[in-house]
């Protein structure tokens, strides 16, 4: 696939005709012209716009229409309704047949699942198996032995003025769902909300993030061979395609992805009234007490960022605050574990994922030359955009105006802010927007208590990293910039469910109460169903009151 921008061009005029569209892609909103074969010409579907192409072009041109647009989303969106409008995808059999059919796939394709990882992102085949692999087969797993309790109506208390009666809340399903996943975690994160929305009985197409291209390939092919073709759908793309899906009537988008192009989303799912669960990110931070065991809490603070894709993950550690007094001491315990773990020599070990890509990569390296940055690393700062690696980097007391602490990182890059008190920490992560997630080490549970009631943000961990993600019975969600809506466990089924109000009653009990003329009789049986009294109110539902 090819997308021509007037942007790419020294001189405009050669993109010979400039229809500007507005697609959504994982890094934002980008404006291109149709499609069209050009000889000897070829681009790639991501090329940043400050690049210029000075390619000669050939003057015979012949227009090519897109693979995936509007109108075929469109029957797409349609095929599906009609498959979920049948029944087929409500009832527990075929529920339990896919996830079945999920946990096969896992187990009978991990090799394939880990070569994709390591085209994507050179993940090492225990942090594949471990994040990726794992976590989907435990999803699946949970889902299968919890599905039929999952689908049972909850039974409700009812009140006394509907005796008698009976309530439960019913889990029904959305219906169509459109599930847009990202790059970092290719697999796992595009696997989990399908799992959930097959679970609550939805029809599910998935658009797999393009940057990942080799997993994407693979989920393509996997779910067209394992999975019912006339219910799950991946579509593979990029700008236009995701924009045709966008344009669709579904009923839930669940996007993992940045805040930026969470926005479009949102804005895209407003226009029809869509319910969205938007799973974004933010800084996230770690704040470090002087009474914690340094050798842990450095080992869990490394594992939280640099094991974790290379801190590619929007619950990695972003930054870490801790006293002045303590910051020698805790940088020079995560220097020992790095190098622990990786090796002397950070740029030759295996063990890390490298960055995604190019424009990643510049990115982060843009964040360490800023002026105000530069010269605050104190460990690290190696790189080779050849091989796409960043050592793993310590930065201390960057300035809080600079843009590494104002945007999210998103890579090996840890700064380490100082304060005189810790407490002092609190004020600094709620001048930001509320991360996805906060970490605290400490030994004083008076701190502790303090953290979890004034820390705002989407979940915590306390004396660790990560590990909050493992636990099915928590939700997984963020707050504000971080995101809206959760999953994981139950809370996926519920993310792809709505909970169907539904009251029971008898022919018994009609009190004529509730009807007009309000007589002042029915004044004073009012007044008794107000005051408490039951046997004023039982007499008074049971008809026994007279004008």
């Amino acid at each position: 696939m090819m997308i021509v921008s007037p942007g790419l061009f020294k001189h405009p005029s050669r993109c010979f005709r400039s229809y500007s569209i507005v697609g959504v892609g994982l890094l934002g909103t980008f404006t291109y012209c149709h499609k069209y074969k050009i000889n000897r010409v070829s681009f790639s579907s991501f090329i940043p716009s400050y690049y210029h192409c000075r390619a000669t072009l050939s003057t015979m041109m012949e227009e090519v229409k897109p693979e995936f647009d509007s109108d075929k989303a469109a029957v797409l969106v349609n095929e599906l309704r009609k498959t979920f409008n049948s029944g087929k995808t409500k009832s527990y059999e075929w529920r339990i047949s896919q996830l079945e059919s999920i946990s096969k796939m896992i187990d009978e394709k991990e090799k394939e699942i880990v070569e994709a990882l390591r085209k994507d992102l050179s993940k090492p085949e225990l942090e594949a198996f471990l994040s990726e692999i794992l976590m989907a087969r435990s999803s699946c797993k949970l889902a299968l032995k919890e599905l039929k309790q999952w689908m049972m109506p909850q039974k409700v208390e009812t009140s006394l003025a509907t005796y008698p009666s009976s309530a439960e809340i019913v889990a029904e399903p959305l219906g169509v769902v459109l599930v847009i996943s990202t790059w970092n975690f290719p697999f796992s994160l595009s696997l989990d909300p399908v799992i959930g929305a097959i679970a609550a009985g939805n029809a599910v197409v998935l658009k797999p993030s393009e940057i990942a291209s080799a997993t994407s390939s693979l989920l393509s092919r996997l779910v067209g061979e394992y999975m019912d073709k006339s219910a799950i759908i991946v579509v593979e793309g990029a700008v236009a395609e995701t924009s045709a899906l966008l344009e669709q009537k579904w009923d839930k988008i669940f996007f993992t992805g940045g805040a930026r192009v969470g926005r479009i989303v949102m804005a895209a799912a407003a226009k029809n009234l869509i319910p969205v669960t938007l799973e974004l990110g933010g800084k996230c931070p770690a704040v470090v007490d002087s009474n914690v065991n340094l050798q842990v809490t450095s080992r869990r603070i490394v594992a939280g960022k640099w094991v974790c894709n290379n801190g590619q993950a929007c619950i990695s550690v972003d930054y870490v605050i801790t006293t002045k007094e303590l910051a020698p001491k805790l940088i020079a315990t995560l220097v020992s574990v790095v190098e622990e773990i990786f090796g002397k020599d950070l740029m030759e070990s295996k063990e890390r994922s490298r960055i995604i890509n190019s424009f990643h990569f510049k990115r982060l390296v843009n964040l360490l030359e800023e002026d105000k940055v530069s010269n605050k690393i104190v460990f690290g700062g190696q790189r080779e955009e050849s091989q796409l690696q960043i050592a793993p980097t310590i930065l201390l007391d960057v300035p809080e105006d600079s843009m590494i602490m104002q945007e999210e990182i998103f890579g090996p890059l840890l700064p380490i802010i100082t304060v005189e008190r810790l407490e002092d920490s609190f004020a600094m992560i709620n001048r930001k927007p509320k991360p996805l997630a906060a970490y605290l080490f400490s030994d004083d549970e008076k701190i502790k208590r303090k953290f979890v009631q004034n820390i705002y943000a989407g979940g915590m961990a306390i004396n660790d990293t990560i590990l909050q993600v493992t636990v099915p019975t928590l939700p997984f969600g963020g707050v504000g910039e971080s995101g809206m809506g959760s999953y994981h466990g139950k809370f996926s089924f519920d993310a792809f469910s709505h909970k169907k109000a539904v009251l029971y009653r008898s022919f018994a009990g009609d009190s004529p109460t509730r009807y007009p003329p309000y007589t002042p009789g029915k004044k004073k049986q009012i007044k008794a169903l107000l005051s408490g009294k039951l046997l004023n109110i039982m007499l008074a539902l049971l008809g026994f009151y007279k004008d």
